[in-house]
C-alpha cells in the first residue's frame, strides 16, 4: 500500500506521453474527436434500428408536455399520468393539468417542514451532514413520487387553464435562488433562537413570520392558486361541459378515479438488500402527508409489474438517470448508444450496484412509459412519454431499449395489485431508513 502522496516526476510523464503515443491510431482518434466531438464519434449508428418507433403495446395518448427550464420533471410525470386518465374517460384527447398549481404548493409545504428540520437539528453543528443536507439546496423544484401524490392528497388538482404557466415556472432558476437565500437566512435565525433559549411561543412566531414571507415570495412570482374555479370545456366530440364552484380537492375527487395509496413506488437498487421495504424521511415534503417509500425488488419484477399495467391501459410513472446513453434530440435511450471504452480503449464497465455504491447512479429525471414492443412476450423496447416538448425524440416520445431499463431505471410506479401476495406483504414491513445523501435522493 502506498503511504504516501506520488508526486508526478518528468519521468512520469514522459511515459504518460508514451503510452499515448503508442496507441493504434491515435492521431486519427485525435482529429476525429476534436473536430466532431466526443459522442459524435462514439455513437453507434444501429441505435436507431433498436429504438424504431413500434410497439406491440400501446396507450394511446395525446401531445406531450413541457417543463422548460426547471426540475418539475416529478411533477410533470404525475399528471401526464392523470390526464391520460381523464382523456381515456371524458373523451378530451389533450387536456393537461396544471404542474404550477402543484409547484405553488410545494414551495410554502416545503418551506414548511425545512423549518421544522432546522429547530430539531438546531443543537447540531452546520458541518453534521444531515444538516449540510438540508442547507444544501433547501429552495430546490426536484423532487419524488411520493412527493407529488401528498401534493395532490392534500391538495387537490386544477386544470392548466384555471392555473397557467408563468415565466418564472417555466424557468424557475431565479425563484430557486432567492429561496435558498431566504430559507438559509432562516434557518440560521432559527438555529441561532433555540440555542438561545427561545421559548415555543417566540419560535412560532418566527416561523409563522418566515412563511407569510415565502408564501409572498411566491405568490408573486406563481400566482396564488384559486380556491374555487368553474370547469368549462369541450370534448372531442365538441360537446360543452361547465361545472362550477369546484375546489380543488372537489374536482379531483369527481373527475379521477385514481387512488394514490393504491400505488407503490417499487425500485431495482441491487447495492441495496432486495424485498425490503426503505423509507427516505429526508425528503418528504409535507408534514403528515404522504412519505417517501421504495419497495426494493429484482428489475424482473418491475417490468412484469409495468407491462401488466400497461396492458391494462394505464401508463407508469418512472424514475431514471436520463443522462447516462442518451440523445435528447433525437430521443434515444439505448445503453449501447456510445462505445466510449472502445472509443478511448480504457475500461468503463461497472455493475448498476457499482454505478449506485461509486455515485454513478442517479435518479436524475422522471418520465412516464406508454408502451411497450414484446416479442415471444420479452420486452424489447418501452415507448417513453417525456415533458420536453415536441421538438425532441418523435413529437416529444422517446424509444428505450430493454438493456437500458436495465442498468438506468431505477423506479417503477405500480399499483400494488400487480405484484404477488408475498410481495404485497412486505409493504407491511417497518422500512430501514435511508441516509439523505443515498443514491434513490
Amino acid at each position: 500500500m502506498i503511504n504516501k502522496q506520488s508526486q508526478l516526476t518528468a519521468a512520469d510523464i514522459a511515459a504518460l506521453e508514451a503510452d499515448f503515443d503508442k496507441q493504434p491510431q491515435s492521431a486519427v482518434i485525435s482529429r476525429a474527436i476534436q473536430q466532431n466531438g466526443i459522442n459524435n464519434v462514439a455513437r453507434d449508428p444501429k441505435a436507431a434500428v433498436r429504438t424504431e418507433h413500434v410497439f406491440s403495446v400501446e396507450v394511446e395518448t395525446g401531445g406531450v408536455t413541457n417543463q422548460r427550464q426547471s426540475g418539475r420533471c416529478w411533477l410533470f410525470s404525475l399528471t401526464n399520468v392523470l390526464r391520460h386518465q381523464f382523456a381515456e374517460k371524458y373523451g378530451v384527447k389533450d387536456f393537461e393539468l396544471s404542474q404550477s398549481y402543484l409547484f405553488f404548493w410545494d414551495k410554502i409545504e416545503r418551506a414548511n417542514i425545512f423549518f421544522d428540520r432546522m429547530i430539531e437539528t438546531a443543537s447540531l453543528p452546520t458541518t453534521d451532514w444531515t444538516v449540510d443536507f438540508y442547507l444544501s439546496n433547501p429552495g430546490a423544484d426536484g423532487g419524488q413520487w411520493a412527493m407529488s401524490a401528498a401534493l395532490v392528497a392534500k391538495y387537490g388538482v386544477v386544470p392548466k387553464s384555471v392555473f397557467p404557466e408563468s415565466n418564472v415556472t417555466k424557468n424557475t432558476r431565479d425563484l430557486n435562488s432567492v429561496l435558498n437565500l431566504k430559507l438559509r437566512r432562516d434557518g440560521m435565525q432559527l438555529r441561532n433562537l433555540v440555542n438561545d433559549g427561545a421559548t415555543d411561543e417566540e419560535l412560532a412566531a418566527a416561523r409563522e413570520k418566515m412563511l407569510a414571507e415565502v408564501y409572498r415570495i411566491t405568490g408573486y412570482s406563481v400566482g396564488v392558486p384559486p380556491e374555487t374555479f368553474d370547469f368549462e370545456y369541450r370534448d372531442d366530440k365538441h360537446n360543452y361541459h361547465l361545472d362550477q364552484g369546484l375546489t380543488p380537492k372537489q374536482f379531483y375527487d369527481k373527475y379521477f378515479d385514481f387512488n394514490l395509496d393504491d400505488y407503490v413506488v417499487a425500485t431495482n437498487a441491487p447495492d441495496k438488500k432486495f424485498n425490503q421495504l426503505y423509507s427516505l424521511p429526508s425528503q418528504n415534503n409535507v408534514v403528515g402527508g404522504k412519505e417517501i417509500q421504495f419497495l426494493n425488488l429484482p428489475m424482473e419484477t418491475l417490468k412484469d409489474a409495468a407491462i401488466k399495467q400497461l396492458k391494462d391501459g394505464e401508463t407508469v410513472w418512472f424514475g431514471n438517470d436520463v443522462v447516462q446513453q442518451s440523445e435528447r434530440k433525437a430521443g434515444i435511450l439505448d445503453n449501447h448508444l456510445y462505445h466510449f471504452d472502445e472509443l478511448f480503449n480504457v475500461d468503463l464497465q461497472m455493475s448498476k450496484a457499482e454505478r449506485f455504491q461509486y455515485h454513478q447512479a442517479n435518479v436524475s429525471h422522471a418520465m412516464v412509459l406508454t408502451g411497450v414492443d414484446l416479442i415471444d412476450d420479452q420486452p424489447i423496447r418501452w415507448k417513453v412519454e417525456n415533458s420536453w416538448g415536441e421538438d425532441n425524440g418523435e413529437k416529444g416520445y422517446f424509444s428505450m431499449t430493454d438493456g437500458w431499463l436495465d442498468e438506468f431505471v431505477y423506479e417503477i410506479v405500480i399499483n400494488k395489485k400487480y405484484l404477488s401476495a408475498d410481495q404485497q406483504q412486505l409493504l407491511s414491513q417497518t422500512p430501514v431508513e435511508l441516509a439523505p445523501w443515498d443514491s434513490l435522493s
